[in-house]
């Protein structure tokens, strides 16, 4: 796993609960890592991500099916602050997800020839529906959930989806039907 996603898990843990806890977790969770250092761009393995996640779940009294979707949701906010160019004027969420696979990931294999990237397969039945295959060994779907989620509220749109197979429950693969409907006039 990319160390910008260490950063991430490390910001969402701080700006909720301290510096101090992140201190913590790094001092208490057995990682492979040394000292619990990461830089965004080099790769950490995944056993450190899964069992600092696990760490921060008991440490927050967050359920991990919480906690994940969670970072999740913050996870994308700051991505897309971080790297604003994969935002196109007149974007919504729809279009969004649907240059993750051909532009986002593509463009990270470039700079990151090491990255393992899940891979995401479309079906686009109509305008306010969406069909998304989620393969990755990682069986991260929890998080993608919260990236889902994540986009919506970027783009202020009402966005639903039902995660209808799962890798969790003996499915091959995890499957998202994503419905978009008018944009969230809550703000």
């Amino acid at each position: 796993m990319k160390g910008i996603v260490f950063n991430e898990l490390e910001r969402m843990v701080t700006d909720t609960a301290g510096e101090a806890l992140w201190d913590e977790l790094i001092e208490t969770t057995r990682l492979q890592t040394p000292h619990g250092i990461f830089l965004g761009p080099q790769t950490y393995p995944d056993e450190d991500f899964m069992a600092l996640v696990a760490a921060a779940s008991k440490a927050l009294k967050i359920p991990l099916p919480q906690l994940v979707p969670a970072f999740g949701r913050y996870l994308l906010s700051h991505l897309v602050e971080r790297f604003p160019i994969f935002v196109k004027p007149g974007m919504g969420a729809k279009s969004f997800l649907l240059t993750v696979e051909d532009t986002i990931h593509l463009e990270v294999q470039k700079l990151y020839a090491d990255a393992v990237l899940p891979r995401f397969f479309y079906t686009d039945p109509g305008p306010d529906r969406l069909e998304l295959t989620y393969e990755s060994p990682r069986k991260l779907c929890m998080l993608l959930g919260g990236l889902i989620d994540g986009v919506a509220a970027y783009f202020k749109e009402t966005v639903r989806y039902e995660h209808d197979t799962c890798v969790h429950r003996g499915d091959p693969s995890c499957h998202f039907v994503i419905t978009f409907g008018p944009p969230d006039r809550t703000d």
